[in-house]
């Protein structure tokens, strides 16, 4: 796995953005969910970062949304001007990160993708994000994924 596209897209997006630390750690067993990785990391739910593609207005947006948050759709379309902000289908997500739902990474997708980072990561002094397949992970700190995704950070839920 450490040899896959996706997980080496994001490393050298990692190192590209001069990220204190590229290593993506590999899990035996892909982890879907914010729940199953803070499990398989022996973490708070709270420290995972969310990958979560949504539909705006037919544009992806990337909202990287601490584990124990639902993402309050109504209100980031409102803060953002966004007609219609709907939670995106996988052929959309593909298409955009060039990854799948479950393993989305902030960094690594073919195109740049509007972000915004849940200001709730913040409290933790470190947080994990997927690496591009659903086993994997990275370690980093919130103001490193802000930089790194040059991201805007938000309230989401």
């Amino acid at each position: 796995m450490h040899n896959h596209p996706n997980v080496i897209a994001v490393r050298d997006a990692l190192t590209a953005a001069g990220a204190a630390a590229a290593e993506i750690v590999i899990l035996d067993e892909a982890v879907h969910t914010a729940a199953l990785a803070a499990a398989a990391l022996n973490i708070e739910v709270g420290q995972i970062a969310n990958s979560l593609i949504f539909d705006a207005d037919g544009e992806p947006l990337l909202v990287l949304t601490s584990g124990a948050h639902r993402v309050d759709t109504a209100k980031v379309a409102a803060e953002l001007r966004i007609g219609k902000l709907r939670r995106a289908t996988p052929e959309f997500v593909r298409q955009h990160t060039g990854q799948a739902i479950g393993g989305v990474a902030p960094v690594g997708h073919p195109k740049p993708v509007r972000t915004l980072v849940d200001v709730e990561l913040e409290r933790f002094p470190v947080v994990w994000a997927a690496g591009g397949v659903p086993q994997s992970l990275f370690a980093t700190t919130y103001a490193e994924l802000v930089r790194v995704t040059a991201g805007t950070p938000a309230e989401v839920a």
